[in-house]
């Protein structure tokens, strides 16, 4: 009883894959020959000061065997927030980590995406304002997608609702209810969101009253600006529900999630 969060076991069991430490980024291995599609995984942040490093956490250690499962190269960069001014520090080393998988000669550099989680949300703005035609998709797992209030001053850069260019006429974002990835037609982007990568988020219904008001303001202007945007809902699941939810509702989201940003990665 009372097992702390980073020793949480992830809801699914995939076999482990081969890592490799390259100083502060992990690399998660798939088997088999030529070049493989890649995913820079986002650890939440700030962690617990007392935790030890997330790329040894079961959960983040479960995501990087599941996607080399699926034939993808993940990298797990360590990533240390203490204060606002430290999101530059964090958006930088995210940006190495690409750049480590594209000359890694196992995988395919045209064919990258990114899985931000909890805090990590907040460095997403990045990547939706100038996007590179190498990331094929973006995913967001229990996202905090603006600030809390109370904290200091952010710089806009990791305000990810400042990246949608917001509508001038406050009346254009209007609630757009739940969608599957079944529904991605619906959420097809308008011309000026076109060249942006499609966002795989994962909600939880159960989310904490702080960051359900990020994710549900996000999601609406999103869907009003074009944003190509997939929802994976997870009603019963709560903030971390891939370690503290060991249901078959969260085994099939993060199923859901992975499978939905791999068939990005390796479209035509």
């Amino acid at each position: 009883m009372g097992t702390v969060f980073w020793e949480s076991p992830f809801v699914l069991d995939p076999p482990p894959a081969a890592v490799e430490r390259h100083g502060d980024v992990d690399l998660h291995v798939p088997t088999g020959d030529g070049r493989h599609p890649a995913v820079v995984v986002v650890h939440g942040v700030p962690g617990p000061p007392e935790a030890p490093d997330a790329r040894d956490w079961p959960l983040y250690r479960g995501y990087g065997a599941l996607l080399a499962e699926a034939g993808v190269l993940a990298a797990i960069p360590r990533l240390t927030v203490a204060s606002p001014d430290d999101l530059y520090t964090v958006a930088a080393r995210v940006a190495a980590a690409t750049e480590l998988l594209r000359a890694d000669p196992r995988v395919d550099a045209d064919r990258l995406g990114l899985w931000f989680f909890s805090g990590a949300g907040l460095l997403i703005g990045d990547w939706l304002r100038d996007s590179p035609a190498w990331l094929r998709g973006v995913a967001a797992t229990y996202p905090l997608l603006a600030p809390l209030p109370g904290w200091p001053p952010v710089d806009p850069r990791f305000r990810p609702l400042d990246a949608l260019d917001l509508p001038t006429d406050p009346d254009a974002a209007t609630p757009s209810g739940t969608v599957s990835p079944d529904d991605a037609d619906a959420d097809a982007p308008h011309a000026e969101g076109a060249a942006r990568p499609t966002l795989v988020l994962t909600r939880a219904g159960r989310e904490r009253p702080e960051v359900a008001p990020t994710v549900e303001a996000f999601t609406v202007v999103a869907r009003r600006r074009g944003i190509p945007l997939c929802v994976v809902d997870v009603p019963n699941g709560q903030h971390g529900f891939d370690a503290l939810d060991h249901t078959e509702e969260s085994r099939a989201a993060v199923r859901t999630a992975r499978d939905t940003l791999i068939a990005l990665l390796t479209a035509p």
